[in-house]
């Protein structure tokens, strides 16, 4: 998902320290880099649909530290993910690489080694990068581009009015869409919709997922349709 690396670097840090969120937007910015930040490790997977070129993670994050986010994002990301902790024990470090990490930085750091450390992981990065948006809801990954959903590692063998479905409403999280304007939006004309025929497609849909997962994605607005709660 990394950005074409003729434009400009995006990073994002993932820090629940304000202090070090500011010294680090501030340097990299001033080094020509956009900035995006999250306070947490969930709010890490929200802004990752952002592309960042390389990720930055402190270890100690509260409600998903960044090893859990690192493992969850590791297999549909290709940029360099650098962690950012106090932990000098030798199991957290291999920890962190073993989670896919990419490099282990330690604090209290310097911040021109650092963004010397960075430019070093950018300058080498030649994963191939994952083209398109990617949008995380927990453990299941959707990437628009290559019309693919993925539960952890595992792929979803959705039908393309099935993933045409599950694009808009994860696209618009929270908006309910009705019958017919599902079938008009995937189906790509205007029409009355057979709701049992919607309704089918909805119901393979969760079921697809429900191999891995209790957690409900589309929700049932009675008399209305459906929306995105994932």
């Amino acid at each position: 998902m990394c950005k074409n690396m003729s434009e400009k670097k995006r990073i994002l840090i993932a820090d629940d320290e304000p202090g070090i969120i500011l010294l680090l937007r501030d340097y990299f910015e001033m080094q020509d880099y956009s900035v995006i930040s999250a306070a947490n490790g969930i709010e890490a997977l929200e802004k990752l649909s952002q592309g960042p070129d390389l990720i930055l993670l402190d270890v100690n994050m509260p409600l998903l530290d960044g090893f859990e986010v690192c493992e969850r994002i590791r297999a549909h990301v290709s940029c360099p993910i650098l962690f950012l902790t106090a932990k000098i024990e030798e199991a957290d470090r291999i920890r962190g690489l073993m989670s896919g990490g990419d490099d282990y930085i330690l604090k209290p750091f310097s911040i021109d080694e650092l963004g010397a450390r960075v430019e070093a992981h950018l300058r080498r990065e030649r994963r191939k990068k994952t083209e398109g948006t990617v949008k995380i809801f927990d453990h299941l990954a959707i990437h628009y581009e290559e019309k693919s959903v993925y539960y952890g590692e595992h792929p979803l063998s959705l039908t393309k009015t099935e993933f045409g479905i599950t694009e808009l409403l994860s696209l618009n999280p929270g908006q309910v869409f009705s019958k017919d304007q599902l079938y008009e939006r995937v189906r790509g004309f205007d029409g009355s919709a057979d709701s049992s025929i919607v309704m089918e497609h909805v119901r393979r849909i969760r079921g697809k997922i429900g191999r891995f997962t209790d957690k409900p994605y589309i929700e049932t607005v009675w008399g209305v349709g459906y929306r995105w709660i994932g």
